[in-house]
């Protein structure tokens, strides 16, 4: 593996809001990053940063570089896609996060599970084998948040996780067993699957929150600084500044756009470092 050194923002805060300086309360001491990212060829991989007293570490399951099309985003005007230079289609990835706090290690989502994933490698380069991971939460239930629970043959790729997924986002894949990966996963996991409601405080210190509108139960962590804002944005150089426009994949459009808006603000706000499963590199905002 090569390692390349980025330059990130040129502060200890690895924010977009920080390069910008509109994160009002964001400090160096909350958020200190590394300088190194792992990187195979020229795509940028892995990346570990210490948030608080967490270490949050980026893993980038999509292997190919990745643009969200400009058609994904049929609300936004073509004037404005235009003026942010986005015609191209908007800068993304398909992201994973696994997050050490003082009393356990959990995995937020799993990617995809392609043949040319980069989970379990990208743990691997954290010294995290498929065995030692302790917690899975879920931020929903869409095949490239999931995708990586399962072998191509069905198995079970985490033998000890025990996964939280919300009531409320379990409840409507499984009420159609036309649903077959989420209700096959779910039921490969049954013995170790933990539902809860928003506002719960999971292992680890980990509150739940209401993030509905991209599927019936989408979640948001918070964990700490840190904000695991899931879908929240498929499109965060089109989306963080105009969070009215949705892409298509939001299942209710409405209630993704208050999402949207109220995370964005909540985080800038409060100092939180976001991750989120579809933010460019390096996926921390």
């Amino acid at each position: 593996m090569n390692i390349k050194t980025y330059l990130l923002c040129g502060t200890a805060a690895l924010t977009l809001a920080s390069c910008g300086g509109n994160a009002k309360k964001q400090t160096a001491e909350s958020v200190t990053r590394t300088d190194t990212l792992a990187v195979r060829g020229d795509s940028v991989y892995t990346l570990a940063m210490q948030v608080g007293d967490l270490q949050a570490m980026w893993i980038r399951d999509n292997a190919a570089d990745r643009l969200m099309p400009r058609t994904l985003f049929p609300d936004a005007p073509d004037a404005l896609v235009d003026s942010l230079g986005l015609a191209g289609g908007v800068p993304s990835t398909v992201s994973t996060f696994y997050v050490k706090t003082p009393d356990a290690g959990i995995l937020f989502d799993t990617g995809l599970g392609a043949t040319d994933s980069r989970l379990l490698s990208g743990l691997q380069t954290f010294g995290v084998a498929p065995a030692d991971v302790k917690y899975i939460y879920l931020t929903h239930m869409h095949g490239d948040h999931i995708g990586g629970m399962l072998t191509a043959e069905g198995a079970v790729v985490f033998p000890n996780a025990e996964v939280y997924v919300s009531k409320p986002e379990y409840d409507y894949w499984m009420a159609d067993k036309a649903n077959r990966q989420q209700v096959k996963t779910m039921e490969a996991y049954q013995d170790r699957l933990h539902l809860f409601q928003f506002g719960d405080t999971l292992p680890g210190k980990v509150v739940a929150m209401d993030a509905v509108g991209h599927t019936p139960g989408h979640a948001v962590f918070q964990a700490g600084r840190l904000l695991v804002v899931g879908d929240i944005m498929h499109g965060a150089a089109l989306q963080k500044v105009h969070p009215e426009v949705c892409a298509t994949f939001d299942m209710d459009k409405e209630a993704a756009i208050r999402v949207r808006r109220h995370f964005i603000h909540y985080a800038q706000e409060n100092g939180l470092t976001m991750a989120g499963m579809h933010l460019p590199v390096p996926a921390f905002d």
